[in-house]
């Protein structure tokens, strides 16, 4: 708990059996209140992994995509009843230990929403981000901050904190099931008013830590730019379905599938 707020890290896992134990160590077990795993039918270890840990732990019966995932992890973390919700993959890429400032910022009024940025303070390239992968997003951030009308320093980080408030009233339901959920999230938060906090984050890129292949990568951007266009037109009058006034919040009443529940 911070100032009365109830915090939930959320963790979207596939194939993390390698790397799972490692990240759940580093977080501050006495300040986040759970920890919930959504495994997106692993073939691997990872759902006995985290039973063993004993993290609450839902298992998808099928492979559903990584946007899936994500609204599976916030109706959990909802129905838990978080007033803060924190999402880390569970890949060890991002330090667990900045868990508190994020949540801080958060729980005190002060923001909405709050990403871990890799490009503040110049810690993609140290930390082993591929150049490509590095100048795309650099473009991509800056082709969205040219028609969002913002000035992030990223909007791709898979480490980042929403208000119960925002997870209730965005139409999470209407977004992608696949990895371009992460943009239209940010996209949805500063298209209807709320704020968008950020913290420098070290990360670091090693052969398990998760990453989408360079096809996959060219499909996210397209994508993209895509919701960065839509966004646009959106603001200007024009009847997006993302945007639209009329939405589908997340469905609390889908059934979780839980391998293990927290005693």
């Amino acid at each position: 708990m911070l100032n009365d707020k109830k915090i939930v890290v959320i963790m979207p896992a596939y194939n993390a059996e390698k790397t799972l134990e490692k990240t759940y160590n580093e977080i501050y077990q006495n300040f986040v209140d759970e920890v919930i795993l959504v495994d997106d039918f692993s073939e691997d270890e990872t759902k006995n992994i985290a039973k063993r840990l004993n993290i609450t732990t839902i298992v998808h019966d099928k492979n559903k995509g990584y946007g899936a995932n994500q609204k599976s992890c916030y109706r959990a973390a909802l129905k838990a009843g978080a007033d803060i919700v924190i999402m880390l993959h569970p890949d060890y890429q991002y330090t667990p230990k900045l868990i508190p400032a994020i949540a801080s910022m958060m729980a005190f009024e002060e923001y909405d929403a709050v990403i871990a940025s890799r490009m503040l303070g110049n810690s993609a390239l140290k930390g082993g981000m591929p150049l490509y992968k590095f100048i795309s997003n650099r473009f991509l951030t800056e082709f969205q901050n040219l028609l969002i009308g913002e000035k992030l320093s990223e909007y791709h980080t898979g480490f980042r904190g929403f208000t119960r408030k925002i997870l209730q009233t965005l139409p999470l339901e209407d977004c992608s099931d696949d990895f371009i959920f992460d943009n239209q999230i940010l996209s949805l938060i500063l298209y209807n008013g709320y704020k968008i906090g950020e913290i420098s984050c070290p990360t670091k890129y090693f052969p398990e830590a998760s990453s989408i292949n360079f096809a996959r990568s060219c499909k996210y951007g397209l994508e993209v730019l895509t919701t960065s266009i839509a966004y646009r037109f959106a603001k200007i009058g024009f009847p997006i379905k993302l945007f639209k006034k009329s939405f589908n919040v997340l469905d609390m009443q889908k059934e979780l599938n839980y391998y293990n529940k927290k005693v």
